[in-house]
């Protein structure tokens, strides 16, 4: 079976090599980095590296990442994707139970959760993701703990989604979307790491407009799309 890492990469110079190291010590699968139009030289150590990397022209996001890293893995014919962040957040070891989960059928999309079995911590991020969770159980009937995680494992069908419908995008409206679309997900406990180096993009602003954003697309736009 064919599986492909897509690492998303904002100026992210001092966490790439770390991030590679890890998931090439801890998997065999192959790897891509979307550079999201880095200014901090992100590029030149992936190119120094000899990394696989595909670079966008201006800074477009992490939605036009992850679709450009599934367009890769849908051309090359990928049976597996994986999303895993560029911060050095995510730890590679947890990969093989992702994909597990997928190639015996449990699921069409893994995501490592952190609170499966744990609660979450209380904090402003936390009580974000809670009313995030309740709005997609709401609306669909389906507990999902951790819809913010940017670890995900998406099989063949999912791949061909994300590379063919511009609509589909790495967020929890997504999400929402595709369980009321009959796609099965399962949650993997998984750890997460601090970032060592570099700042978050989401300031506490940016966060609110975000959760605002895709509370509004899981009960007015998601639920309503065919």
């Amino acid at each position: 079976m064919k599986i492909l890492i897509i690492v998303p990469a904002y100026n992210e110079a001092l966490n790439i090599v770390g991030v590679i190291k890890d998931i090439t010590e801890n998997t065999d699968y192959d790897f891509v980095i979307v550079n999201d139009a880095s200014t901090d030289g992100t590029k030149k150590i992936c190119e120094e590296k000899n990394y696989n990397v595909l670079t966008l022209p201006t800074n477009l996001g992490l939605t036009s990442g992850i679709q450009l890293g599934m367009k890769y893995a849908y051309k090359n014919n990928y049976d597996i994707a994986i999303q895993f962040d560029g911060d050095g957040q995510h730890e590679a070891k947890y990969l093989p139970q992702l994909v597990k989960a997928i190639e015996e059928g449990e699921c069409e999309i893994a995501i490592g959760s952190r609170f499966v079995n744990k609660n979450k911590p209380h904090t402003i991020r936390m009580i974000g993701s809670n009313v995030i969770s309740r709005c997609i159980k709401f609306t669909t009937g389906k507990t999902i703990k951790d819809p913010t995680s940017g670890m995900r494992a998406y099989d063949k069908e999912i791949i061909k989604k994300f590379a063919t419908d511009s609509s589909v995008t790495p967020e929890p409206d997504t999400i929402a979307y595709l369980i009321k679309k009959g796609v099965k997900i399962k949650e993997i406990q998984v750890e997460m790491k601090e970032r060592k180096h570099g700042k978050s993009y989401l300031t506490i602003g940016k966060a609110m407009k975000y959760m605002i954003s895709i509370l509004f697309s899981i009960l007015f736009v998601k639920k309503f799309q065919k």
